[in-house]
């Protein structure tokens, strides 16, 4: 029959109304409870936010813990040995020292205080004493379950005795990644691999699953393990998330409480509203950032919260995310009138909480010069909420590419909401069969971005936003409605008036002194991008400065440039990133009347003839 494991129950409000509520027991911590209590799983790997502390205690004045005290003190309060273990510290019995003393002395007899200085931090022989201790305690169970059964009333023998009762044991590896690290376990060494074997014999065995013995490997990334242990059935995987909003909120009332009593009168907003602008921290980022601008004599405003968590987060993702605050509108934008009416009635959407309504993500498609990245900087200016560049997270070494797309994924949620570009797509996400050439990478990172761009859960919080001029090499499966649901092509102007407004634009975006009468006609043949008029403008600055006293009116210097400046020779590489955005239109408003009635086999042939010249 399964013993009844012994981890508390959740914290309870205390029935006397006098004493202060509890804080109550985390989520990731009742799913690690549950498990261990219906017997399914005695082997638990704790990723994600496992540097942060765990508030405990008075809801107000809550103690802050970490992970591993919270773990021994709170949730392994009933057990009668919790032994740690990492490779710096080596291992330590946090509770039941008397019992592991004693039975280290017994085993190894004088050279006890010797292992215990020196060779115990080395995992193979650290591992190999703490199996002899958990195997010490199962041999004393089955002696125990003898003595109990029932003899013969004629049987002469007698049972003796147990000296000794079987403990409830806990063990704890912090960094875990050290121990069992990633990597084919054919080309790891002799030793990770018995690392590997020993950690597995603890998940895997039914005695140990049926006792009052639990171990747990402590990571901050779930991709920096050993495959064997992390594919494992009999191994529960329970992510730490970083703290929601409410739980900021929460911890920065127990702050207020506590170390920081005159934090609203230095504040220029309450806690709520504090709340909000740290939500994606740790618990320890935020009181460094607040502790940052109290110790130093400044007021805690939401300029000076959003630049030090800006920061903060960039750091923590290893600057694979970057933020940014757009200047700009969408007024900046000139033509593709449809497209700017169409994100403006999804800002509306999204300001106004209607997130059910709102696409999973964007792809945004076009030539080079056509404004893809722009008009993305311009919508953010309108948003309201974070938006973050996914920069390049891709590492030469196993295992390292996986655990940064981990880290900034347990970021995105964190943050509530928010808007991922991802520029260049069709080089940043990889191949659903990933090549020998790159090990397979490819389509590890394509199985990861797909997973997460198609869980329903984050419509209206992360926002995907997808931009390349190459479409048609981004994955179909990773492109397709419920992923990337609207496709909006850009183009570039298809009249003289929509390439005088573009003028005018990037003269005001680029601060120049340019009129609509300083504009000379441009030449119907002419397919100018956005780049090729910025590069237009500056010319004629350049010429204007160097003219000397006596300038030339600035309609007489356009006039030489734009007649002097050489069309784009890759024309039809620059027709089949045209052709190919219209063939990934969702919405043919979207479309220059010139596409929009252009039939689909038309279309095709076009597309494949040009395609020799990509």
């Amino acid at each position: 029959m399964l013993n009844t494991p012994t981890l508390p129950a959740s914290p309870a409000i205390p029935a006397t109304a006098a004493k202060p509520p509890l804080t109550p027991l985390p989520k990731w911590a009742q799913q690690l409870q549950d498990t261990f209590r219906a017997g399914a799983a005695s082997q638990f790997i704790l990723y994600g936010n496992t540097m942060d502390i765990v508030p405990h205690g008075e809801a107000t004045v809550a103690q802050p813990l970490s992970l591993k005290k919270y773990l021994a003190d709170v949730m392994l309060a009933g057990f009668d040995t919790v032994i740690t273990y990492d490779r710096g510290k080596g291992i330590r019995a946090v509770r039941g020292d008397k019992d592991w003393s004693e039975w280290l002395t017994s085993f190894t007899g004088n050279r006890a205080m010797e292992l215990l200085a020196g060779s115990m931090r080395e995992p193979l022989k650290a591992l190999e004493l703490i199996d002899l201790y958990i195997l010490r305690s199962l041999n004393l169970q089955a002696i125990q379950q003898k003595s109990a059964t029932p003899k013969p009333a004629s049987s002469t023998a007698a049972s003796a005795p147990a000296t000794t009762k079987a403990l409830k044991i806990a063990v704890i590896i912090d960094f875990a990644a050290f121990i069992v690290p990633k990597g084919d376990p054919v080309q790891l060494s002799g030793d990770i691999a018995s690392h590997i074997v020993k950690i597995l014999g603890w998940a895997n065995d039914p005695a140990i699953l049926q006792s009052n013995i639990a171990t747990f490997l402590i990571t901050e990334r779930i991709s920096d393990l050993n495959d064997l242990i992390t594919d494992n059935a009999h191994t529960a995987k329970i992510e730490l998330k970083f703290p929601s909003e409410a739980d900021i909120l929460s911890y920065l009332k127990s702050l207020q409480a506590s170390v920081f009593p005159k934090l609203l009168e230095q504040s220029d907003m309450s806690l709520e509203v504090m709340a909000k602008r740290l939500t994606g921290l740790s618990r320890i980022d935020a009181k460094n950032v607040i502790s940052s601008a109290i110790t130093n004599g400044e007021r805690v405003t939401e300029q000076l919260l959003s630049g030090l968590k800006k920061e903060l987060i960039e750091k923590e993702c290893q600057d694979l995310l970057e933020f940014f605050e757009s200047p700009y509108t969408l007024d900046l934008v000139s033509g593709h009138e449809p497209v700017k009416a169409w994100l403006r009635q999804d800002a509306t959407l999204l300001k106004t909480g209607k997130s059910h309504a709102l696409p999973m993500g964007y792809l945004i498609t076009g030539r080079i010069g056509t404004g893809k990245t722009f008009i993305v900087q311009c919508w953010a200016g309108e948003l309201g909420i974070p938006c973050v560049v996914l920069k390049n997270f891709r590492d030469k070494w196993v295992g390292s590419t996986e655990g940064k797309l981990e880290k900034i994924f347990s970021v995105l949620h964190a943050l509530g909401q928010v808007v991922v570009f991802v520029d260049e797509a069709d080089q940043m996400t990889g191949k659903r069969e990933g090549g020998s050439s790159d090990s397979g990478l490819g389509g590890r990172v394509y199985a990861m971005l797909a997973k997460e761009m198609s869980d329903t859960r984050n419509r209206g919080k992360i926002i995907w936003v997808f931009a390349t001029s190459r479409p048609d090499l981004v994955e179909v499966d990773l492109k397709r409605q419920g992923r990337l649901d609207v496709h909006i092509p850009l183009f570039v102007p298809q009249s003289q008036a929509e390439y005088h407004a573009l003028f005018l634009a990037v003269a005001k975006k680029l601060k120049f002194p340019l009129k609509p009468e300083d504009l000379p006609p441009i030449p119907e043949s002419a397919e100018f991008g956005g780049h090729e008029i910025e590069g237009m403008l500056v010319r004629a600055l350049r010429q204007y400065e160097l003219a000397g006293d006596v300038k030339p009116s600035m309609a007489e210097i356009f006039k030489g440039v734009v007649a002097d400046m050489k069309p784009n020779a890759y024309t039809k590489k620059l027709e089949y990133m045209d052709l190919v955005a219209v063939r990934e239109c969702t919405d043919a408003s979207f479309l220059p009347e010139k596409f929009k009635n252009m039939p689909p086999e038309m279309l095709e042939q076009r597309i494949e003839e040009l395609r020799r010249y990509v």
